[in-house]
């Protein structure tokens, strides 16, 4: 292990290099900015992410020559510059992102991580994510931790000690914080309508953002609920205090809130602070389909750009143009149909600025994330279309019936002129 400042552990990189930069709230942002400073030095570097938050100054247009991004998941700090051409994205199940690196698919050189101080045994902990940075660290020449006094000690997967660790920068920055304000109505009706499928003793796995908040802030008459989930944010925590989320009838990791990697508030990092509660695993053991499985009840809720009125999920991008990224949607919408009673749940808002979300067919270029085949749920706020063992004909009423009733006609002319061949039909 070797103590120094970030201009100088960055020094090691070369042009041509791959780079993989820790993720989500995790940024190690004080390395990356050294990073950023050796631009005039550098060419053809490729960096590699997750899904990451704050700046992300290597994919403005004056550094084009310098840095290519490529994401595994798109945020939006990386949005522009891959639709600009500064970056790529890789389409992969979340699950198996960390293959990549140990079998050397993509080969890294050095990987950027922020780490907590070292315990008295020499372990840090990687804090908020664990998802495929672990795999990485494994699987790179050379790894450098910005050594950060505000990362939590986090549980399971995320204690690496500090003899993998080439460089340490000791750098304090508070990590970056994501908060949603207060849920709109339509969001409190998705979330009433997606907890009256939650049946208690049910294993939870949901996302972050208004909707999953919403959904949470609607299970507080429910009973020892379990939780394994890619991610989560604040809104567990209040079921945590309240004696709800238990994991009492978890099959694996019974009794623990099982994640790769979180984001929210301050108050968030505190709560997982030390907290054996809560188990951060890697990637490919969270997300594979035969440990999801195991679990009762398994209830996944996951959220859409649009649905066709066959159940055709598109989630991330929009047309030809890439939003987000395939993620672990499909992980867990089909470990949940695998689960015993379990429940694969698309929720979604049935307009996004006066436009229908359920759609009489797919945007030209638009990706086919989850097919109508691993389709079961589908709920916006004018109800619930259980689309599982129907045809597809029942399965456009099913959806245009739970559609915004200002789109209501022209999506039943559109099934009409789709369908028509069909006896009887009517819509």
């Amino acid at each position: 292990m070797s103590i120094t400042t970030a201009q100088e552990a960055l020094e090691i990189v070369k042009s041509g290099d791959k780079i993989f930069i820790h993720s989500v709230s995790a940024v190690p942002h004080h390395l990356v900015n050294a990073l950023v400073a050796r631009a005039d030095a550098l060419k053809r570097i490729e960096i590699y992410h997750l899904h990451t938050e704050g700046e992300a100054l290597y994919t403005n247009p004056e550094y084009a020559e310098n840095f290519h991004t490529n994401a595994f998941f798109i945020a939006k700090n990386t949005r522009k510059a891959i639709a600009e051409g500064r970056g790529s994205y890789i389409p992969v199940f979340l699950s198996e992102i960390p293959k990549l690196f140990t079998q050397h698919i993509i080969k890294l050189n050095i990987v950027l991580i922020s780490v907590s101080t070292p315990d008295k045994s020499g372990f840090c902990s990687l804090g908020t994510s664990v998802d495929a940075t672990l795999a990485a660290i494994d699987s790179a020449d050379v790894v450098i931790a910005q050594i950060n006094k505000f990362v939590p000690r986090t549980l399971g997967d995320s204690q690496v000690h500090t003899s993998r660790i080439t460089y340490f920068v000791p750098f304090d920055e508070p990590l970056h914080e994501v908060t949603w304000g207060e849920s709109t109505d339509e969001h409190k009706r998705i979330g009433s309508h997606v907890a009256s499928l939650v049946e208690d003793g049910a294993t939870l796995q949901m996302g972050i953002g208004s909707i999953p908040n919403a959904v949470l802030a609607a299970l507080e008459t429910h009973k020892d609920l379990g939780v394994h989930t890619e991610m989560f944010s604040d809104g567990i925590i209040p079921l945590v205090e309240k004696g709800i989320i238990t994991g009492k009838y978890k099959k694996r990791n019974r009794g623990k809130i099982v994640s790769t990697f979180l984001c929210g508030s301050r108050k968030l990092y505190d709560f997982v602070d030390d907290n054996p509660l809560v188990t951060m695993m890697r990637v490919d053991y969270v997300n594979d389909t035969s440990i999801i499985r195991q679990n009762p009840k398994v209830t996944a809720i996951n959220s859409a750009i649009e649905i066709d009125i066959t159940g055709q999920v598109c989630a991330d991008s929009i047309g030809y143009n890439m939003y987000s990224g395939v993620g672990g949607q499909m992980d867990f919408i089909r470990g949940a149909a695998l689960s015993e009673g379990g429940k694969p749940i698309i929720a979604l808002n049935a307009t996004s600025k006066g436009i229908s979300k359920i759609v009489s067919h797919l945007k030209e270029g638009a990706g086919v994330v989850t097919t109508r085949a691993n389709v079961h749920y589908v709920v916006t706020e004018f109800g619930i279309a259980n689309l599982f063992g129907k045809n597809l004909v029942e399965r456009a009423k099913e959806l245009i019936r739970i559609a915004h009733p200002d789109h209501q006609e022209e999506l039943a002319k559109a099934a009409y002129e789709r369908f028509k061949h069909h006896s009887s039909i009517e819509f």
